[in-house]
């Protein structure tokens, strides 16, 4: 018995807010849409590398989510290349973000928020030594 991966995180909003939300993921993040089952809500299933990694799920309209409480969650993390694209692409769209830099690794890390609010990290290999 063994984990072989992480299989993909689930997201729920009411229907303006998942449109915003698969913009978010496919325009800025990346993600590519695919095929989805024929579940009887809407939704869309984005992916990576051919695995779907991020549903997106129309809410019901009693659903009642809790925002701007602390949860366990803290961010959702992508592994990226391109970090220069990246950023001048965020910069073109006036998004937000911050620029961090992991401890001994070098990982470089790009931290924005999506339409909802959640936390996304974009990570890139650290730069070859000698290439800071």
């Amino acid at each position: 018995m063994s984990i072989l991966g992480f299989g993909h995180v689930n997201m729920r909003a009411r229907r303006a807010l998942l449109d915003q939300l698969y913009a978010f993921y496919t325009s800025v993040v990346g993600l590519t849409p695919g095929e989805r089952p024929p579940f009887a809500r809407f939704g869309y299933w984005l992916y990576a590398g051919g695995q779907d990694i991020v549903h997106l799920i129309e809410a019901s309209p009693d659903e009642q989510r809790a925002t701007h409480v602390i949860t366990t969650i803290d961010h959702i993390a992508f592994r990226c290349e391109g970090a220069e694209q990246y950023q001048a692409r965020l910069e073109q769209l006036g998004i937000p973000f911050r620029v961090a830099s992991v401890p001994l690794t070098g990982q470089l890390q790009l931290v924005l928020k999506d339409p909802a609010g959640v936390t996304v990290e974009l990570n890139f290999p650290a730069p070859p030594s000698g290439q800071d």
